[in-house]
């Protein structure tokens, strides 16, 4: 099939991969401009688009060169912005969604996911339409949230939709199933605010620990800001929300080992490893809302 892609980040990288090794003309690629990263850096282009221009493809940040190509439909993996009704009205777009919907529908639907707790998340094939992940699914895959980090969690999600997706479009146009109306109750993912990633003690060490495997959560030991990579919960912590005793940091309810961290300014290390290098006084409780 003759085929546009759009999509942005990494993780749409293996779908636009796959549609190019099972042989469609992928004719135009579409994402987001390049950007500037850091003080004074050179303008970084997408990874998307990385990825098609050393697959030689033509790609753009410019939607209405999509209008303007003949493609039979276009496959959309997280792109970062609205399309147009008068753009989805020239071809059919699928979408590759990272949830089973309508729940979280929106920009963060994993991380949402594994904030709520959720046991069970999954990847919907639907047909994109101008309002947010409102069209009809082709096709649905399931997996467990268990107590996988986001990345690793994405990642799989992708490869389950690269696993619905290549073999859906293998018999063309005519072929395709068709699609079901959502059902149910429709809940939103918005983007993940910055002070959610810091780590609040007060609160149960259950759902501290999700927020860690987001990958992003911090915390502060004294002044300086302490990046927390990967913890697990205990239940024997003793002690007030927020005391550290090296490993562990006491939660409202039960507590949290930390196993990777990364201290400002340096590189990830276990908390262990932090400690020794502490060359003042080594901090015995953590979280800015609970110093003395």
């Amino acid at each position: 099939m003759r085929l546009g892609f759009l999509g942005s980040p990494s993780l749409a990288v293996p779908v636009l991969d796959a549609l190019v090794a099972a042989g469609h003309d992928v004719a135009v690629v579409v994402s987001r401009p390049d950007r500037r990263r850091g003080r004074g850096g050179t303008a970084s282009p997408t990874p998307v688009k990385a990825a098609a221009l050393a697959h030689g493809l033509e790609v753009t940040d410019d939607l209405s060169l999509l209008a303007e190509t003949d493609v039979d439909l276009s496959v959309v993996v997280a792109y970062g912005a609205l399309v147009p009704a008068a753009i989805l009205d020239r071809a059919p777009m699928l979408n590759v969604h990272l949830s089973v919907l309508p729940r979280w529908r929106g920009a963060a639907p994993v991380e949402r996911a594994i904030l709520a707790g959720d046991p069970l998340t999954g990847v919907s094939v639907m047909r994109l339409e101008a309002t947010l992940d409102t069209g009809p699914v082709y096709a649905v895959a399931e997996t467990d949230v268990d107590d996988k980090h986001l990345t690793a969690l994405q990642a799989e999600l992708v490869a389950l939709g690269t696993q619905l997706l290549v073999p859906m479009l293998a018999g063309g146009l005519a072929h395709l199933p068709e699609p079901v109306a959502q059902s149910g109750e429709a809940t939103y993912a918005h983007k993940v605010a910055d002070d959610e990633l810091e780590l609040d003690f007060t609160k149960r060490a259950d759902e501290l620990a999700r927020v860690v495997r987001l990958g992003r959560a911090r915390t502060w030991a004294g002044e300086r800001r302490l990046g927390v990579l990967d913890a697990v919960v205990v239940d024997d912590a003793v002690g007030a929300p927020g005391d550290f005793d090296g490993a562990i940091v006491t939660c409202g309810v039960g507590g949290l080992r930390l196993v990777s961290v990364v201290p400002e300014g340096r590189r990830a290390m276990s908390p262990e490893a932090w400690v020794r290098g502490i060359r003042d006084v080594v901090p015995t409780r953590l979280g800015r809302s609970l110093l003395p």
